[in-house]
């Protein structure tokens, strides 16, 4: 996830020097006195000053990760009118008083699309023992703009919000079922005119469409060049279409039927879920929403009072998936108070140097996981906790 990046410092304007020769007045004295020539001291000096100058605006391709704040799932936020509001926010549900925290953590990145590093920031990095140091095109795709990373981080923590809630629920014993959406028909596509962006899939070629894999599925089984009667729902009513099938040609050069539309998975949630996350993006907070909204929707403190930090991407089906910037984000955790962190376990490589000192690495692969720790945490049964 990417948050407060900034850009480069802006120039320092030189002073001005004296022409040699002109005579000067001192404290309303006339001295009469000619300027004196430069020593090789103020050379030095000058040219000193002339190359940091240099060093702290020259632009380069680099990227720093540095530890962001800690923000509490489970505290508020100023709403439109300035009153507080939940950062989590069920409706039509009854949920239950807690306390402790449950903190999602961030990392702040300098440089990428539309902003760079310097060489004083990148000297900062290095000595700091909290900040990375990384390529640009490691970390952002070749010629994004910073509208299009922003875009993209965006929709990474939209989806991951809706995955969490999903997951929440159904833990609390509740029926979520998965939606298929159309979220894009490409241009003169064999679909265009049939489908359209928001399209609710029921079912394809009559079978239901329960996920982007089945859908895929199905429409294989179709003839290129044949429709394929696609059940849809429209701005809530039910609608039948008939859209033509195409040919496209895979990366192996196999040929395949298509429709030419983008789906994305969603889910018909049985009340409203509303997550505020602030100006954060990217999909590495899905755990921590999700233990969150769990917390709020069962009886008794989760946490049992104390302050427990995380991190890690979850999907449909609760798997918690690694994320970048996991030392910094330890870091951010361990500054802003936490006991515990919450660490994916594919991310036990980038923590080959041990335990970070005044915080206590958890490793989770599931939500289920990451529940029973949480709950061990609470009971102070930690001896056994799993680690890297």
């Amino acid at each position: 996830m990417t948050e407060g990046v900034h850009p480069s410092a802006p120039p320092t304007d030189p002073v001005p020097r004296e022409p040699e020769g002109t005579e000067q007045t001192r404290a309303g004295r006339h001295t009469g006195r000619r300027s004196r020539p430069w020593t090789p001291l103020a050379v030095g000096i000058a040219i000193a000053f002339l190359l940091g100058a240099l060093v702290s605006v020259i632009p380069l391709p680099y990227a720093v990760l540095q530890p962001g704040p800690a923000t509490n799932v489970l505290g508020s936020t100023s709403g439109k009118d300035g009153a507080q509001v939940p950062r989590i926010d069920i409706a039509q549900a009854p949920t239950y008083p807690t306390t402790g925290a449950l903190d999602f953590t961030t990392v702040r990145v300098l440089g990428g699309p539309g902003y760079r590093v310097n060489a004083m920031d990148l000297l900062v990095a290095w000595i700091s023992p909290d900040q990375d140091v990384h390529p640009a095109e490691e970390l952002f795709p070749p010629q994004a703009t910073k509208e299009q990373v922003a875009e993209e981080n965006k929709a990474e923590m939209t989806s991951s919000q809706h995955e969490a809630a999903a997951v929440a629920l159904r833990a609390t014993g509740r029926t979520v079922p998965t939606v298929v959406k159309v979220v894009q028909v490409a241009d003169g596509a064999p679909a265009t005119g049939e489908l359209k962006p928001g399209d609710v899939l029921i079912s394809v070629g009559g079978v239901p469409a329960s996920d982007p894999a089945g859908v895929r599925a199905a429409i294989q089984r179709v003839t290129a060049g044949q429709p394929v009667e696609v059940v849809v729902t429209r701005d809530g009513a039910r609608t039948t279409t008939h859209p033509k099938t195409g040919t496209t040609t895979n990366p192996d050069g196999t040929s395949r039927t298509y429709l030419g539309i983008v789906l994305s998975t969603d889910y018909d949630l049985p009340f409203p879920v509303t997550i505020d996350a602030g100006n954060v993006g990217g999909p590495s907070a899905g755990l921590m929403f999700a233990l969150g909204i769990y917390d709020k929707l069962t009886e008794g403190a989760l946490t049992g009072g104390r302050t427990i930090a995380g991190t890690g991407t979850i999907d449909d089906a609760g798997t918690v998936g690694s994320i970048g910037g996991i030392r910094q984000k330890i870091a951010g955790a361990r500054d802003a108070g936490a006991d515990f962190f919450l660490a994916p376990a594919g991310n036990c490589a980038d923590l080959s140097g041990g335990q970070p000192a005044g915080i206590r690495v958890v490793k989770v692969s599931a939500f289920a996981d990451a529940l029973a720790d949480v709950e061990a945490i609470a009971a102070g049964r930690t001896d056994d906790l799993p680690h890297c």
